[in-house]
């Protein structure tokens, strides 16, 4: 039995980069094609939806509240992108601070159900969503780890459109470490509060979205985001994947499991904020009205990759 989860076999293992390579490849393709984009994320959902409603498609998920409005949630993310990208919207302020609000939400309910989930569940419980649950001091590491990360979100004021065929929604400043950062913070997060899909919800989306932000196109990282959970969510409505066998890794639910993945969080995003700080010292710039890292070389890489630098 792992540390952190268990059912590894073959086919368990193939299908799981089987999905991760499906979400990279999408999302390519989507983010090449404006045409694309609008079929994948305006058109589908709208069938998608429709036919859930009358019944003819359907997981549970899609029967609850919760994975109805976290996919919508997701779309609406990609819709604002998709704005900026190939409107006049993209030289407004909206470009600025359309992406952090959006993404600041997301990390803020994120830190609330930690919060929830350590002060409602003192015992191991199976909860209404059929969701391992169990609250611990873990909890609230990865809170703080959140809040560590809204405060490190910098240089937003630079959000700019890529000088790109794909005219892809650059955030220069929004580099490798913080991107580190959040992944083990969301890491956690999804093992601490949806343990029994973590695998899938958690883990192969994080890792398709990072592999597209290193494989595919850098500095771009907050839209491969969105475009994979988006994807990855209507997936989720359309078909019951955890009842499949292979779809079947699931976390171990070992308290030092849940302890280490979130004070693993709170360190990592305690380092970036530390290192921010010292930034902001040698460079007496202000992370929230200018950017910050422009003076190191992942920044530089985030400019050059979408035809920006000088």
């Amino acid at each position: 039995m792992g540390f952190f989860f268990t059912g590894y076999n073959l086919t368990t293992v193939l299908a799981f980069v089987a999905l991760v390579a499906a979400l990279i490849l999408l999302n390519e393709i989507s983010r090449r094609s404006k045409a694309a984009s609008i079929l994948m994320y305006v058109v589908v959902p709208v069938v998608l939806f429709a036919l859930i409603a009358f019944g003819v498609v359907g997981s549970p998920s899609s029967k609850t509240w919760f994975g109805n409005v976290k996919t919508l949630s997701a779309l609406m993310g990609v819709w604002g992108f998709l704005l900026i990208r190939h409107t006049k919207l993209g030289s407004t302020k909206f470009a600025q601070f359309f992406p952090v609000a959006i993404l600041g939400i997301n990390i803020a309910e994120a830190v609330y159900r930690d919060i929830e989930v350590f002060l409602t569940y003192k015992e191991m419980v199976v909860d209404e969503a059929n969701l391992v649950q169990l609250g611990g001091y873990w909890n609230l590491f990865n809170a703080a780890a959140g809040v560590l990360l809204l405060i490190t979100m910098t240089g937003f004021t630079g959000i700019r459109v890529a000088k790109s065929p794909s005219r892809d929604m650059v955030w220069p400043d929004q580099v490798w470490f913080w991107i580190l950062a959040y992944d083990v913070w969301n890491a956690a997060y999804c093992y601490n509060c949806i343990s029994t899909r973590s695998m899938y919800s958690g883990m192969a989306l994080l890792v398709s979205c990072t592999l597209a932000e290193v494989l595919c196109k850098r500095g771009v990282w907050l839209q491969h985001r969105a475009q994979t959970l988006a994807l990855f969510g209507m997936f989720s409505l359309a078909v019951d994947y955890s009842s499949l066998p292979a779809f079947s890794i699931e976390a171990s639910y070992r308290p030092a499991a849940w302890s280490a993945l979130s004070i693993a969080a709170f360190v990592v995003n305690l380092a970036v904020f530390v290192y921010m700080l010292m930034q902001i010292k040698k460079t007496k710039r202000n992370p929230y009205t200018a950017e910050l890292y422009t003076d190191s070389k992942a920044y530089q890489k985030n400019l050059s990759a979408n035809g920006l630098a000088d």
